[in-house]
């Protein structure tokens, strides 16, 4: 018997003032766990329309368009597939191991998004993954956003998913982010301390709140400061969804190349036409929130002994510092 093939239906209406961009990207920029493949296969089947028009991935979405897009969905499956994807492992034993999550890889299967994940990827690599959480998310103990790359650990049974999920609770994980964000500090470390919660405005995203959400800290370090933009890193005291990417913009230091909070709006230089260009260079090389989970520290629970793991910055990352040191 085949499974009957639903839809979810959304409609966007683009705001005055909206930059001009593609429309496959804008797509995977807004609408969660999309990917820009996953969006460019549905505008080629005609499941967007554009001023009541179908149009091509290449539509340079312009203010005051109004987009409706239909994603054909299935009822989520009871076990995923597991499909031969390549993955970095930086550390695995028995009981656990560490994933470099590339940018763009969703960490588990979602509404419409069920193939091309980490579970996915997960299941093919090892027939050992906990199955503490729901049947959805097997061994996954914590996640990072999609564009987002770094450190993920994963568990293999029960029993070692519980003893790491305690220590993330606890709050005794070590974890290091580094980002390029925009602009130059005024001191060298900071922090910011500001609740996290659903913005009113687009349920989405996430926004700084004196009355509601939950408490959120961050601690930043400067690295290295550029032109207009500085390289940091941070410590997490607490883990709320978009927490980094929140406060930074919070405090006017968007992260680059950040889509929703403001890390693809030129804020330095906007005016001089070299500057300009520039950036716009810098932008096209980082097409994603310029943010890698770096370092990774914990207490193994089964040998008690401290873990402690370092990741590379991934390519784009690079090639942006290179850029700029440029």
């Amino acid at each position: 018997m085949s499974k009957l093939v639903t839809e979810k239906k959304f409609k966007i209406d683009i705001p005055e003032g909206k930059k001009k961009e593609r429309i496959d990207i804008f797509l995977a920029n807004t609408i969660e766990n999309a990917t820009r493949s996953r969006i460019q296969k549905l505008i080629k089947a005609n499941c967007v329309i554009v001023n009541n028009k179908i149009v091509k991935p290449n539509y340079i979405v312009t203010p005051l368009d109004i987009i409706e897009l239909t994603i054909p969905t299935s009822p989520r499956p009871e076990v995923h597939e597991a499909e031969d994807i390549p993955l970095n492992i930086i550390y695995e034993d028995d009981y656990l191991l560490v994933v470099n999550k590339q940018a763009g890889m969703v960490a588990h299967p979602s509404l419409g998004n069920y193939t091309g994940t980490l579970v996915n990827a997960l299941l093919h690599h090892t027939n050992k993954l906990s199955r503490l959480n729901e049947p959805i998310r097997p061994g996954i103990v914590h996640r990072i956003d999609k564009e987002t790359s770094g450190l993920l650990l994963i568990a293999k049974d029960e029993w070692t998913h519980a003893k790491l999920a305690k220590q993330f609770y606890d709050h005794t994980i070590e974890r290091e982010y580094w980002a390029v964000c925009w602009g130059l500090f005024k001191q060298s470390t900071g922090e910011v301390v500001g609740n996290i919660a659903r913005s009113t405005k687009d349920r989405k995203i996430f926004c700084v709140s004196n009355s509601e959400g939950k408490h959120a800290h961050t601690f930043y370090e400067v690295l290295e400061e550029f032109e207009f933009a500085s390289l940091i890193k941070l410590k997490l005291k607490t883990g709320r969804t978009h927490q980094i990417r929140v406060h930074m913009a919070h405090i006017k230091h968007p992260i680059f190349g950040d889509p929703v909070y403001g890390g693809r709006v030129i804020v330095y230089g906007s005016q001089l036409p070299k500057m300009k260009a520039r950036v716009d260079n810098l932008l096209e090389i980082m097409q994603r929130q310029a943010l890698h989970a770096k370092t990774l520290g914990f207490i193994h629970p089964k040998t008690k002994e401290k873990i402690f793991l370092d990741s590379n910055l991934p390519d784009d990352f690079e090639m942006l510092l290179k850029k700029l040191r440029g």
